[in-house]
């Protein structure tokens, strides 16, 4: 009851600070993260949390599993096939160029085996939608980026679970089949886009209606139903997530739209949840035996040298803009991925998964510190640009304009004339046959006044 307790009073704390900290630097991750760090073990003693609990790696998984979720809701499959190049980018090539200089990294600098090193690199490199979300919200910043950011960290997660199963069952000596993990991810696919069909299609028979309380629940129980589903088969439950969204947004968005508001609150509650219980693990001891120093320079080379590195290579050629390329390549927060594949490696019986977990934990505190605080700046900065005329997508917007302008001028060009009821043989209304005898006895007062003007000025006006 006293970590009950304490988490409720910084949840009212938080409430009261929302509005300051929608406006500022200071956001409520990072009061929930802080808050965690006080009353775990590092300080109070008051919240008592241990890596090894089966029911923490589980909060932090539906924690993870909800924001991906909804995150999948803001796109359909429409817009993702559409706007693929950018995503595809960051997945296919970014990524495993942040995995492979993350490992380099921890190679040299922990003195790791290459195959622990490739562990970590496997770990911390996808990208957050926990925090991705304070930057995809933000209507100042382009909506490109926006839907780089947004695609890219729903379902690197998911990518990146199969990378950390298999080169930990290397490390460990447990060879997993590439068939099983073929099978997890597809399976993960498969239930995120069966499941949310089936309700619909449910859901559209005569023989149901839904109740207005109950629509924002009709996606809350699909979305519970993939994640116990995925859990129980041992498939992928981040892509499940995405997936499950992504199909919900397509095939229904009267489903979606009843769900938004609650299914926010709820994401809300499971994140700021997990950030408190997350800032009770942050280690306080010499991070595994290496050293406060050598951890937080790695920690600092991870997020301003590895990300940004892998990202400009990958967005070469690219539409993007300097601010863009700038803002894509920062904002590769760390989260709650990284910490429930930390946790996956402590408990796989490594040599140094202890290192790994508790650097992996650092580099992860650090990150919701630095990007939690600068979501605000960026969309400042965006919309400074915009207002100048310069950066993000201020001149697509204005040639979009221009051509919606255009178009708007070409169809009232088009429109058909109107055929008069008599022109097709029918009776006029009442009150069209009253208008039409005013019109045609004001045209005959015209044309006589027309006739009796003297020749010479007659003939001027038709010049004219």
């Amino acid at each position: 009851m006293a970590a009950l307790l304490a988490f409720a009073l910084v949840l009212l704390v938080a409430v009261l600070l929302s509005g300051l900290a929608h406006r500022s630097v200071l956001s409520t991750a990072l009061v929930f993260l802080v808050a965690g760090f006080i009353s775990g073990d590092a300080v109070t003693g008051v919240v008592k949390v241990n890596p090894g609990q089966s029911n923490l790696e589980l909060f932090i998984d539906l924690a993870l599993f909800s924001v991906l979720f909804t995150d999948g809701m803001r796109v359909g499959i429409r817009q993702l096939a559409g706007a693929w190049r950018l995503p595809g980018r960051a997945l296919l090539l970014g990524m495993p160029l942040t995995l492979g200089i993350i490992a380099g990294l921890a190679h040299l600098m922990f003195d790791l085996p290459w195959i622990e090193a490739l562990l970590m690199g496997a770990a911390l490199s996808p990208t957050d939608p926990v925090l991705a979300a304070a930057i995809v919200g933000r209507e100042e910043v382009p909506a490109r980026l926006r839907h780089l950011l947004n695609v890219e960290s729903g379902l690197n997660d998911g990518l990146a679970l199969p990378v950390v199963i298999a080169t930990l069952a290397v490390a460990s000596e447990n060879r997993v089949p590439l068939p099983q993990l073929l099978l997890q991810i597809g399976g993960g696919v498969a239930i995120g886009v069966v499941v949310p069909w089936l309700a619909i299609r449910l859901g559209r028979l005569r023989i149901f209606g839904v109740a207005g309380l109950y629509e924002p629940l009709g996606a809350f129980a699909i979305g519970t139903i993939v994640f116990a589903l995925a859990g129980l088969l041992g498939y992928n439950m981040f892509l499940a997530a995405f997936a499950a969204g992504v199909t919900i947004a397509t095939l229904s968005t009267a489903v979606r739209d009843a769900f938004r508001r609650f299914g926010e609150l709820v994401t809300e509650l499971l994140k700021l949840g997990a950030l408190f219980l997350f800032g009770a693990l942050i280690p306080i001891s010499a991070v595994g035996g290496v050293g406060w120093l050598l951890a937080v320079g790695f920690a600092l080379l991870v997020l301003l040298v590895a990300r940004p590195a892998a990202l400009a290579v990958s967005l070469l050629g690219s539409q993007l803009d300097v601010s863009e390329r700038v803002t894509a390549a920062w904002f590769g927060p760390k989260g709650f991925a990284s910490v429930a594949y930390g946790l996956i490696i402590l408990h796989g019986g490594i040599s140094h998964g202890s290192l790994l977990f508790d650097v992996i934990a650092l580099v992860t505190a650090i990150s919701i510190v630095a990007h939690s605080s600068t979501d605000v700046l960026v969309a400042r900065w965006f919309r400074r640009l915009r207002e100048e005329g310069t950066g993000g997508e201020a001149s697509g917007d204005a040639v979009g304009q221009a051509r919606a302008e255009a178009e708007a001028e070409r169809e009232v060009g088009e429109q058909p004339e109107i055929e008069h009821p008599a022109e097709r043989g029918e009776e006029p209304e009442p009150a069209e046959a009253e208008e039409t005898a005013e019109q045609e006895a004001a045209r005959a007062r015209g044309d006589q006044a027309g006739s009796e003007q003297p020749p010479d000025r007659a003939g001027s006006g038709e010049q004219r």
